[in-house]
């Protein structure tokens, strides 16, 4: 079949996929998934009222059946979807229910893959019970860990002569691979969804899948452990913080220089106040793009100053943290060198030789170690532990992006709480 790309619709407001969907289709979008999130939040209706709206579109009810599968596919098909889905991990009884269901009630079953150990075999299964379609699917939570469904989505494609989706933060860039790689259906959320224009997003999807050459995307992709500064450039500290279940802020940092942005690795240093023997000769063990981070308890006299500020520079470092006490300040925003301290603080201590390099610290209960990735802008600085950062990386990314997109329809004449159903998500 000619490729087609499916909108994914995973709100939880009807009338923001209503919108969404509205500006996709008048970009090309052929196929209109109603994604678990909004099934859940809407129930069935969303199906019925999407199904109104769009009768010319394949509409898919995302399901993602898991038991009872003629129960779901028959409520799906007189809701009038085209196309329902069971999860490939289900038992194989489901399975067979569910295809038989979809014959009986006039509704295509596609097999969704994710999270299946081989999905290359259980294609070639499902396939012979008689599925309509497979899905390779890489899930939002394994995407933001870095991954891909790419290797997977091959593999099925030699398994398989019915028709695959792909899914799994697809975006103009990927789009013309994800068709090179034997997908059919092309499964696209975010970089539609949350793009301030879906109409173009759309179109542009739909123009790299029939052109076959990428198109390179400032949003909607994720990155691994090799993209980390590239990604962490994008975001703000509050969109680190909220991406990731509002991860704590290092209390009481100023920026030094208003408007600077600092993304780095840490380098650690503990010292006592006013103590700048350790700060600088850490700047001689810094690698290029390193933040020293120092606790020096938060309190004066200072340790850092303009001359060491010189020294960071010329060294290359992205930034300097300070718990505790700088000077020289109206030379350092000349320099316009990333500093955030807790004071400032004209009188200098002594180098006094008193700490330690490179081991762990901790800063108003934030555990801060040797290798771990900061940012800082006007809004403060935030620690991403080396183990979680690539997550947390990819959801700052996802909440930037989604912020883009309200803000886009409060720009065109609806308010926050209109946008986002404030009162109807109120904790009751």
């Amino acid at each position: 079949m000619k490729p087609a790309l499916q909108l994914a619709l995973d709100f939880v407001d009807y009338h923001r996929a209503l919108r969404a969907a509205t500006e996709a289709v008048a970009g090309g979008a052929a196929w209109i998934e109603i994604g678990t999130p909004l099934l859940k939040a809407e129930g069935l209706n969303a199906v019925r009222q999407l199904r109104a709206a769009f009768p010319d579109q394949t509409i898919l009810c995302d399901t993602k059946t898991m038991d009872a599968g003629r129960i779901e596919m028959e409520a799906a098909a007189k809701a009038g979807a085209d196309v329902a889905t069971v999860l490939g991990v289900s038992s194989d009884a489901t399975i067979r229910e569910s295809i038989e269901a979809g014959r009986n009630y006039g509704i295509r079953v596609a097999v969704d893959l994710v999270n299946v150990a081989d999905p290359a075999a259980r294609a070639r299964q499902v396939a012979e019970w008689g599925a309509s379609l497979v899905g390779v699917h890489c899930p939002i939570d394994q995407q933001m860990q870095g991954l891909d469904p790419f290797t997977a989505l091959r593999a099925v494609a030699a398994a398989v002569d019915i028709p695959i989706s792909v899914a799994g933060g697809i975006n103009s860039e990927t789009a013309a691979e994800a068709v090179r790689a034997g997908a059919s259906i092309i499964v696209v959320g975010g970089a539609i969804t949350k793009a301030a224009n879906a109409t173009e997003a759309a179109a542009q999807i739909v123009r790299v899948m029939e052109s076959g050459v990428g198109e390179a995307t400032k949003f909607f992709k994720r990155g691994g452990e090799d993209d980390l500064r590239s990604l962490l450039a994008q975001p703000s500290v509050a969109n680190i913080s909220d991406g990731y279940h509002h991860l704590p802020i290092l209390p009481g940092m100023q920026p030094i220089v208003p408007g600077s942005r600092m993304v780095g690795r840490v380098l650690t240093v503990r010292t006592n106040p006013g103590d700048w023997a350790k700060p600088v000769e850490a700047i001689d063990k810094a690698e290029p793009g390193d933040v020293i981070v120092i606790d020096a308890g938060g309190v004066p006299p200072a340790l850092w100053g303009e001359l060491a500020t010189h020294s960071a520079k010329q060294r290359n470092l992205a930034g300097v943290v300070i718990h505790g006490a700088i000077r020289d300040t109206a030379e350092i925003r000349a320099l316009a060198f990333p500093a955030f301290a807790t004071h400032t603080h004209g009188r200098a201590g002594e180098p006094r030789g008193f700490g330690e390099i490179g081991l762990p610290i901790e800063i108003g209960n934030i555990h801060i170690e040797n290798g771990d990735w900061i940012c800082g802008d006007d809004d403060g600085v935030v620690v991403l532990p080396r183990a979680k950062a690539v997550e947390i990386a990819n959801r700052a990314m996802d909440r930037l992006e989604m912020e883009n997109r309200v803000r886009s329809e409060i720009r065109d004449g609806s308010t926050l709480a209109q946008v986002v159903d404030l009162y109807k998500w109120e904790k009751k």
